[in-house]
């Protein structure tokens, strides 16, 4: 039982439900959930996994190698991949700190302040969860120094910018070609404190956005559009200033997207995504981003702010550098 004494309601999902059939299933379930401390947990599935692992062969290994498509290589041509990580690293602002991220974080890092699907993301054995966006990891450290700057100064302003390229994983199936189970993704976040008429929004969107078409522009985008959604009224007039202020980018253009559906419930205030391609046939969805607050959940101050962006850099590799590169080419 959980502690309200209440029955815990079991999610209709038939894999589940067949292991929940068994004798004792239930009772088991809630032992695991709810009887055993997250040590003890631990202990009993280190010593299941390490009976398990003893009875398989090389030859079990290299049958789950050939079906896992969680751990197959990526289809992506390493040097493409380098070269758009390389023209993200090299039009980033001297005021961000890029960070090598864990490939974990803490179990509940995505669904217990994203609001994502546990299922979603990979749980480890060991209370931890294999990273699945780089802005989660991003956002617990700029959380954290944020924290730190609130307990010497419980007015400090000072601003966060963290950046990181990481290689993530996520555990739901996509059914579109040429999405993997992991990819790389370019994370940017700037954390701070709301200093009053949204001056705060206003200039880190602004910064985050101006990277955005340099670093495309550089990875070999020759047409970026970049899509703002208005979720709150009180925001209008930031994306009106951003729009005039952008207008002047080459080679990038800035409309309103107000029939966008995914991402309301996960982004407050603004969110945006980014088109890039080679030309008007070739439309590519390459970024997302936009305010959340996890910031004021992990340092539990409703005057924090965050503004985190990801750019999927295999989609890039593929499509926009390798485009580039062939363009650039000497002839034979």
């Amino acid at each position: 039982m959980t502690r309200d004494d209440s029955p815990r309601e079991i999610p209709a999902n038939p894999a589940l439900r067949r292991v929940l059939d068994r004798p004792h299933g239930p009772a088991l379930l809630e032992l695991m959930t709810d009887g055993l401390s997250g040590g003890d947990l631990t202990t009993l599935l280190l010593e299941v996994f390490r009976r398990r692992a003893e009875r398989l062969s090389p030859a079990d290994v290299m049958r789950r190698y050939r079906s896992d498509r969680f751990v197959a290589p990526a289809p992506t041509s390493l040097t493409a991949l380098r070269r758009a990580e390389d023209a993200f690293v090299a039009e980033l602002s001297d005021d961000f700190e890029m960070l090598v991220l864990s490939p974990v974080l803490p179990l509940a890092a995505h669904s217990g302040v994203a609001s994502v699907d546990p299922r979603k993301v990979i749980a480890t054995i060991r209370g931890s969860e294999v990273a699945a966006d780089p802005t989660n990891g991003l956002a617990l450290e700029a959380s954290a120094r944020r924290s730190l700057a609130l307990a010497a100064d419980p007015r400090s302003s000072a601003p966060v910018r963290l950046a990181a390229s990481q290689r993530v994983t996520r555990a739901q199936h996509f059914n579109s070609p040429g999405m993997l189970a992991h990819f790389q993704i370019f994370g940017l976040v700037t954390a701070g404190r709301d200093t009053g008429n949204r001056s705060f929004e206003y200039e880190q969107l602004a910064q985050h956005l101006r990277f955005a078409a340099r670093a495309l522009a550089a990875a070999g985008s020759r047409r970026t559009e970049i899509r703002l959604t208005c979720l709150e009224d009180a925001n209008r007039p930031i994306i009106e200033r951003i729009r005039g202020d952008l207008a002047a980018l080459p080679g990038t253009s800035v409309v309103e997207d107000p029939g966008r559906a995914t991402g309301r419930g996960y982004y407050t205030g603004i969110c945006f995504k980014i088109i890039a391609g080679m030309d008007d046939d070739q439309q590519l969805e390459v970024a997302d981003g936009g305010f959340v607050d996890w910031s004021q959940l992990l340092t539990g101050n409703r005057k924090e702010r965050l503004l985190i962006s990801g750019f999927g850099i295999d989609r890039i590799a593929e499509n926009l550098t390798s485009s580039s590169a062939h363009d650039q080419a000497p002839p034979h």
